[in-house]
């Protein structure tokens, strides 16, 4: 901003308006606005209003006279650093002058008035105000701009940290990967070479069709694993784009989980463990089947997985107008600040077991849930087991 461009307010205090308007017409310009008052408590109400360049002070007034009204402006946080001049009609021998800059002028000016010294002091007053208000705001823009700096370095400083932490994550997601998808990929390539060893040995005793039959199930369960990884990957791909297909149909939701129980029950007896399903009515709603069960399968390989072999509850119902599942193990459980971890990617906690799987089911399970305008919550201390409660709408909003 030009120095030109900053607007000064003029005061000029004196009783008589004659002398208010050849003062005023002596320093005004289309730079400065010139307030005029007739009196002391006049000028005090227009000091509060306004911020000034300078004060021109007659001294002789009735009631409160020039230098009271220098006292209290000197007084007032606001107005005591406006340079005060005095003018006034009293001859020199008053001694008016010291008095005048005892009470905290910058100036002293007799009447007559000498039209080029009151200019040329005005034009002082008025060109060190600006300088001043320059000053202040240059001041101001650097005190903003090192602000914004320091702000932009905290979010700098944040953003690096959160690259760290997302490399750390791709590392560790990769090296997840890689571990996850060799383990079926191996036990594929160790039937593989059993098989080729009993081939070339003629060996026709190792494959009975009970033997092939045992074979194939080993193989189905190696593909399904690598099926259900790649599943995921592509479910993560699709939610970050945006492009998680939902496709709702009418079905009843006690029904859904009571099969999906039963094909699961291969997995319960692997697991020593045994499942308590409740389930005292029908429950129907408009849902994406197919991703609902996805949701439950979830649940129930993690109430599996960290169960220690002892009973899940499974349960669904109707609560406030909602369709709730619920599945609660009995297993090591989850820490408060665990909690609020396990529905992120890649998360998979446990401070003492060897955990497989990507990381990913409790995260995508929460998005399905989400795109069902419904929640996904735990409840869980360490040592005892956790509760994983889903709740569905039963009326979709439209």
């Amino acid at each position: 901003m030009l120095l030109s461009d900053i607007q000064a307010k003029l005061l000029i205090v004196d009783d008589l308006p004659e002398n208010l308007l050849a003062l005023e017409a002596l320093i005004k310009r289309e730079d400065r606005i010139v307030y005029k008052a007739l009196s002391a408590d006049e000028a005090l109400s227009l000091l509060l209003q306004h911020e000034f360049a300078m004060a021109i002070l007659d001294v002789q007034m009735p009631g409160m006279n020039g230098f009271e009204l220098a006292e209290l402006m000197r007084g007032t946080a606001k107005t005591k650093n406006i340079p005060i001049v005095f003018v006034s009609a009293a001859g020199r021998e008053m001694n008016y002058a010291f008095k005048g800059y005892e009470s905290g002028a910058v100036d002293f000016l007799h009447k007559p008035l000498d039209i080029h010294a009151v200019k040329s002091k005005v034009n002082v007053f008025v060109e060190l105000y600006r300088q001043s208000k320059a000053m202040k705001q240059q001041v101001e823009a650097l005190e903003q701009s090192r602000r914004e700096q320091e702000t932009l370095l905290a979010q700098l400083q944040l953003t690096q940290v959160e690259l760290e932490h997302a490399v750390r994550m791709r590392d560790d997601f990769m090296s997840i990967v890689s571990h996850e998808v060799r383990t079926p990929l191996n036990g594929l390539i160790l039937e593989t070479q059993l098989r080729k060893m009993h081939l070339a040995r003629d060996n026709a005793a190792a494959f009975t069709m009970d033997k092939m039959q045992a074979m194939v199930e080993r193989d189905e369960r190696q593909i399904q694993s690598l099926i259900r990884l790649i599943e995921d990957m592509l479910d993560v791909s699709r939610i970050r784009t945006g492009k998680l297909s939902i496709r709702p149909g009418q079905f009843d939701l006690a029904q859904t989980v009571a099969q999906l129980l039963e094909s699961f029950s291969a997995q319960i007896s692997a697991a020593q463990s045994s499942v308590n399903f409740t389930a005292e009515q029908p429950v129907v709603g408009q849902w994406d089947e197919f991703r609902i069960e996805q949701v439950i399968s979830n649940l129930l390989t993690n109430a599996l997985r960290y169960g220690a072999k002892k009973p899940i509850d499974v349960s669904v119902y109707i609560e406030s107008g909602q369709a709730v599942v619920d599945v609660r193990d009995q297993g090591i459980g989850i820490s408060e600040e665990n909690q609020q971890r396990v529905f992120q990617q890649f998360e998979r906690v446990s401070s003492s077991h060897v955990i497989a799987g990507l990381g990913l089911g409790l995260f995508i399970s929460e998005q399905i849930v989400a795109a069902h305008s419904g929640t996904i919550s735990v409840q869980s201390a360490l040592g005892e087991g956790a509760l994983f409660r889903v709740c569905l709408p039963l009326v979709q909003k439209t």
